[in-house]
């Protein structure tokens, strides 16, 4: 693919030359913890952060399958920039903002960047001019390249059927700590905040996973389940970059022990069959949904509870099919790929970081089954 993707102040931004270049700096933004400014900047001018913003504000007003597709190639070029990139979907769940907040944000800069972490909710004073926020949050994915920051709270007294509040701040009023160390998405600069009696008018705060207050379609497109997705397609790009170097190992590369190229060994064969073959039924099982379900919303049909538990289930097996092809393609790999650094190594724990998050994680096999037997799930689930 290379059109322009969106509209650029200046010279259009090419997606295959984005990918390229987020090849060549995998290795920098590793170091650094963190995707750098210039690389979010280039997201921006891609559309990924005003995919989902009306048309009416200056945005593009993707469908959810195409931003999907979009996550996952950039997610193929680096999970920790696709992880990063995927926080675009921040334009949905922002709509549980008043109006007048939201068209505030977007109305300004359809390519505004936000990044939020909600737990654990820290108690919120109300005071005169809103809620004073203050605590500190960990795992706030892209704080680095963020001019909004979402911090979770707890009102004393507030009724949001067991979801928490987030308070929503400019950028400025918080601090970042550099606490993020890890072997997994090592790039996405899951930071912790701190907010320090920072008052936050109650307007610029939501329930998480609240009603819209707008009603274009995506609004109308379940947020928890879409919130999932987003994340679990990062799974999905990183494996195929994994297999995609299997393939290559296998059709271009003779063996150095003297033993049959890879391509020619039976048990190489039959893994990759298999890897193929799982990572394609989930990603078709995937798609599916999400577009079933986009066909109804665009429809105006309600959404029934068997296609909410169908988006969450879908995109947990996403996670875990990435996981476990990326595993695969370890072991297919050999002995090379125990070099540290190594292409298919590092896409095996990134894609395993991915199937851990708490929306992808165990737990929701559990939560997807109680739901289909009608049982008590968790709040906001599915």
């Amino acid at each position: 693919m290379n059109k322009p993707l969106a509209k650029d102040r200046a010279r259009p931004v090419v997606l295959s030359e984005v990918l390229g270049e987020i090849r060549a700096r995998r290795d920098e933004f590793e170091r650094l913890t963190y995707v750098p400014r210039d690389m979010v900047e280039k997201l921006q001018k891609l559309g990924v952060y005003r995919a989902f913003v009306p048309k009416q504000l200056g945005g593009d007003e993707l469908d959810p399958a195409s931003f999907c597709r979009l996550i996952e190639t950039i997610s193929a070029a680096d999970a920790s920039v696709g992880w990063v990139a995927s926080f675009g979907v921040s334009a949905v769940y922002l709509g549980a903002l008043p109006p007048a907040t939201y068209e505030a944000i977007y109305g300004k800069d359809p390519d505004t960047v936000f990044a939020g972490s909600i737990f654990p909710p820290q108690a919120a004073e109300e005071v005169e001019g809103g809620f004073e926020v203050q605590g500190r949050w960990p795992y706030c994915s892209g704080c680095m390249g963020a001019s909004l920051i979402g911090a979770g709270i707890r009102v004393e007294g507030s009724s949001s059927s067991g979801l928490p509040r987030m308070a929503v701040m400019p950028r400025e009023k918080v601090s970042i700590k550099h606490t993020w160390d890890s072997i997994g998405l090592t790039a996405t600069g899951s930071h912790d905040i701190v907010a320090d009696c920072v008052v936050v008018p109650e307007e610029w705060t939501f329930v998480r996973g609240g009603k819209a207050q707008r009603d274009e379609p995506i609004f109308r497109y379940p947020s928890m389940a879409l919130a999932a997705q987003v994340l679990a397609v990062v799974g999905l790009g990183t494996a195929r970059e994994a297999l995609d170097w299997i393939h290559r190992e296998a059709t271009e590369k003779p063996a150095i022990t003297g033993a049959p190229p890879i391509g020619a060994r039976p048990y190489i064969q039959n893994d990759l069959g298999k890897a193929e073959a799982r990572l394609g039924s989930a990603r078709s099982f995937f798609y599916d949904a999400i577009e079933e379900a986009w066909e109804d919303v665009v429809a105006g049909r309600e959404l029934d509870r068997g296609t909410h538990v169908r988006l969450r289930l879908s995109a947990t097996e996403a996670a875990h099919a990435g996981a476990e092809a990326t595993r695969m393609a370890f072991v297919m790999a050999g002995t090379e790929a125990l070099r540290k650094g190594h292409l298919v190594s590092r896409c095996m724990i990134d894609a395993a970081a991915v199937a851990q998050h708490a929306f992808l994680g165990a737990g929701t096999w559990t939560s997807a089954g109680a739901a289909l037997l009608s049982q008590s799930t968790p709040p906001g689930y599915p």
